[in-house]
């Protein structure tokens, strides 16, 4: 990445940046073009235009976690794919070193197993702490309100009859 993309604003657009001009220089920018009067030039233009805009992201990135699962996961399948391919390969050839090949396989595919499982659960449990914030519907909402509406009601009525016992019944408007 030469020195003229680093300093461009990643906010600016394709139509926003400098072309470079395209004076008596060919489109290949090692060999010199002729000029009209048949003279060579090995001038080189002012600027060049950027090579790629960089635009934001449609989607989030993966969690690091996650990333890091997926990476160790697709490792994990890629060896296992290179080892079926030999255990194949060594099988067809009648090689010595199919059995342990074919074995070796097999233990792969069931690590490769774990490591999309661990993927898939790295994810749950990523978005359980961090990723979704949950909000109560509007029925619970209202059912909890209530339910603690109805517990504060027991509270104050249980405080009041122990403050009443305390006194000895004085302030009591009726006696049982």
């Amino acid at each position: 990445m030469g020195t003229a993309e680093r300093r461009e604003a990643p906010e600016k657009s394709a139509a926003g940046h400098r072309t470079a001009r395209r004076g008596p220089q060919a489109p290949d920018r090692d060999i010199p073009a002729q000029r009209r009067d048949g003279e060579f030039t090995g001038e080189q233009p002012q600027s060049y235009r950027a090579l790629w805009i960089e635009e934001p992201a449609k989607r989030h990135p993966m969690p690091d976690p996650v990333r890091t699962a997926a990476v160790r996961a697709v490792l994990i399948i890629a060896v296992t794919l290179i080892q079926a391919m030999v255990a194949f390969l060594c099988t067809m050839a009648e090689s010595w070193l199919a059995f342990p090949m074919v074995i070796s396989s097999v233990t792969s595919t069931v690590v490769a197993t774990w490591a999309v499982v661990d993927v898939w659960v790295t994810r749950q449990v990523w978005n359980q702490r961090y990723g979704v914030i949950s909000e109560p519907s509007s029925t619970a909402r209202s059912l909890r309100r209530e339910r603690r509406a109805r517990r504060r009601e027991e509270r104050t009525a249980l405080r009041e009859q122990e403050r009443i016992r305390r006194r000895g019944g004085a302030g009591q408007l009726s006696h049982p």
